[in-house]
């Protein structure tokens, strides 16, 4: 997902952010400070959490000042950070300091919190791998998949074009399970895994009568998924959705099933509390 096209993004975002935030300036900064004038803060963790979005951080004060400097790079996306501990400290002219604060804190305490939401489903449903889905903040998913890795999560499909998954409203369309594979099978490269979205116990057998790669089990009973899970026997990979709450990966992950994918990671993660301190001269 690194690439040059996340990194474009990255300029996007926060020539977005800045404009949205500043405009013609920071009313307050630029009438109390002069040009010219270099500040140093401190990056504070004020909770623990898993780092993600610190070079989206970064590139928000290079952009407003070309002479920023960072020091104390201890930590890397993906790392832990505990309460009180310094992240980084950011170096440059006083106006670009404050007048970059708030859209550099939003993005890192933004990503930072997916990421440490994510870790916090990762371990509780372990052995079953944690999934992300599109559940996400419109134009900003590269982002918000990014931070679900750093937390330890695999991305499911980035979009619609890049993995079939033959979902309730296609089935109903096609007149059912084997109509749709069928279809699919006549139009897409024969290397494509075919995943189908399953709500009974006769749809996971029309599933298997069509040689499907992967089985969703939508919104079912921890009984009924046990139940499918037998049924299946690895003959073709699982994955559990709907309706995953924190408290079900307890018993979510004694299934068997390969995956649960969890909306909540992208849709409903908190921010976590970071600080930039200006350290006294």
């Amino acid at each position: 997902m690194r690439n040059s096209l996340f990194q474009k993004a990255i300029d996007l975002l926060v020539v977005n952010a800045l404009t949205e935030d500043i405009q013609d300036g920071d009313i307050t900064t630029r009438n109390i400070f002069s040009e010219n004038k270099n500040a140093s803060a401190e990056v504070i963790a004020r909770e623990t959490m898993i780092l993600c979005g610190l070079d989206i951080f970064q590139a928000v004060f290079k952009k407003l000042d070309a002479n920023v400097k960072f020091s104390s790079g201890k930590f890397n996306d993906g790392d832990e950070v505990v309460t009180g501990e310094t992240i980084l400290q950011v170096e440059c002219d006083v106006i670009s300091l404050l007048e970059g604060e708030r859209s550099a804190l939003n993005i890192l305490q933004w990503l930072s919190g997916i990421a440490t939401l994510t870790h916090k489903y990762v371990k509780k449903a372990a052995p079953v791998k944690v999934l992300d889905t599109r559940k996400t903040t419109p134009g900003l998913r590269v982002f918000e998949k990014y931070a679900v890795a750093c937390g330890g999560a695999i991305n499911h499909r980035f979009g619609l074009y890049d993995q079939v998954l033959i979902k309730d409203n296609h089935i109903e369309a096609a007149g059912g399970i084997s109509n749709a594979v069928s279809a699919v099978r006549k139009n897409v490269p024969e290397d494509k895994k075919i995943e189908v979205e399953v709500q009974s116990v006769e749809e996971v057998k029309e599933a298997l009568e069509s040689n499907v790669d992967i089985i969703m089990l939508d919104n079912m009973t921890l009984d009924m998924m046990h139940q499918c899970i037998t049924l299946i026997k690895g003959k073709a990979k699982t994955e559990i959705s709907g309706g995953i709450t924190f408290e079900r990966l307890e018993e979510i992950s004694t299934t068997g099933a390969d995956f649960v994918s969890i909306g909540a990671l992208t849709h409903s993660a908190p921010a976590v509390d970071i600080s930039l301190c200006i350290i006294p001269q």
